[in-house]
């Protein structure tokens, strides 16, 4: 637990990016569902229009009804008001879902797609099987996008303190000298069932969005020397709003208590 700075508040100007970040949530549990609520009472106020999910959008059994027990009720309110979720695989997820028509992901269990507002793209990977086709595929996107914001997200994190998962160095390996080569500026993950932001790694900030329904109290290993902000005592979810070359953000416990939030500049590379 580090000690919360006072909150930098989102602008919510118009027309800029305003998006949610969503992950390790399909339990079906009370908990899941307040959190949802506290995510449905945020869009009333900061009208958010879409939500990535970096991974384990089902826990448990995947059949038609538990689609709607573990995420169509929970989320019904924001899904009535048109927010659009862009989902990634967990390693709990089945990749049937990238058929799911409500997870956005055509049939795809990577993609790419540009965000509704501002200049910004965002990739959805498959960290579970970072093969080399996605790989390849992954850097000739990133070649080719024209987007000043290039935000990746998938499950299993580059950095994190977790105790149970940590950082995958494997995954870092692979992806981090793309990241760094291409200008990401942030990079979204979840696996690890808490909220952290990192110090910038070689200029980019790692989130561990990971507590969107399950939770692992007391797991961040303040000994890494990673953590800007850690959060393991309660459900979260974060927000975020990107407008010209800054991102705001504000990470929302299940209490309704803004546990950490700032803002970042867009990495130049030019």
């Amino acid at each position: 637990q580090t000690a919360a700075a006072p909150p930098v508040e989102l602008p919510n100007k118009e027309g800029s990016l305003k998006f949610g970040v969503l992950g390790d949530f399909g339990t079906g549990t009370r908990a899941q569902y307040q959190m949802a609520d506290q995510m449905a009472k945020l869009h009333g106020r900061f009208p958010y229009e879409i939500i990535v999910t970096v991974g384990d959008n089902l826990y448990g059994s995947e059949r038609p009804q538990d689609f709607v027990r573990k995420f169509e009720l929970p989320y019904k309110t924001l899904l009535d008001s048109g927010v659009k979720f862009y989902a990634s695989l967990g390693n709990h997820d089945a990749r049937e879902q990238a058929r799911y028509r409500l997870f956005n992901m055509d049939g795809k269990t990577y993609y790419t797609f540009k965000a509704p507002k501002e200049d910004v793209r965002f990739f959805a990977l498959e960290s579970d099987y970072p093969k080399p086709e996605q790989i390849a595929w992954l850097e000739r996107e990133l070649e080719s996008s024209r987007e000043k914001w290039k935000i990746p997200y998938f499950h299993h994190p580059l950095y994190s303190s977790g105790g149970r998962h940590g950082s995958d160095l494997t995954l870092r390996r692979t992806l981090e000298p793309l990241f760094i080569k291409h200008g990401v500026s942030v990079v979204l993950t979840g696996h690890d069932h808490f909220y952290e932001r990192t110090k910038p790694q070689n200029g980019i900030v790692y989130f561990v969005v990971g507590a969107g329904g399950k939770l692992r109290e007391g797991n961040i290993d303040m000994r890494t020397g990673l953590t800007a902000r850690g959060y393991d005592r309660d459900l979260s979810f974060m927000a975020a709003e990107i407008s010209g070359d800054e991102m705001h953000f504000s990470t929302i416990a299940r209490d309704g208590k803004v546990i950490d939030s700032g803002r970042i500049e867009r990495r130049k590379t030019e």
